[in-house]
């Protein structure tokens, strides 16, 4: 089952303040993005954060979760109602992440 497009620009507007936010379709659902870097998943009309140690701590609630059959477990963000809560978790979580490769010309 797809993401609702409403839901997905509710995320990114959520997730505001953060970076650059945009929302790529993958696969049926999305990948969300900060000034380049993908660091969730909107997979069934539920938020999926990339799982990084420093973000750990700062988490209301630890719930790890595959976004999709077959998938890794990430942090599942059900509160995601709480703008200043979001916009934390993305900036921390972009902090913790790797720098995206250079794509190949």
């Amino acid at each position: 089952m797809a993401s609702n497009q409403d839901l997905v620009q509710y995320i990114a507007d959520q997730c505001a303040g953060a970076g650059e936010i945009i929302t790529k379709k993958m696969f049926g659902d999305y990948g969300i993005y900060c000034d380049g870097k993908i660091f969730g998943l909107i997979c069934d009309d539920c938020f999926y954060l990339k799982p990084t140690d420093a973000v750990r701590p700062l988490l209301r609630k630890v719930d790890m979760r595959p976004p999709y059959e077959g998938a890794k477990d990430y942090f599942y963000i059900e509160d995601i109602d709480d703008h200043d809560y979001m916009k934390m978790l993305v900036k921390e979580t972009c902090k913790a992440l790797p720098a995206p490769k250079p794509k190949k010309k």
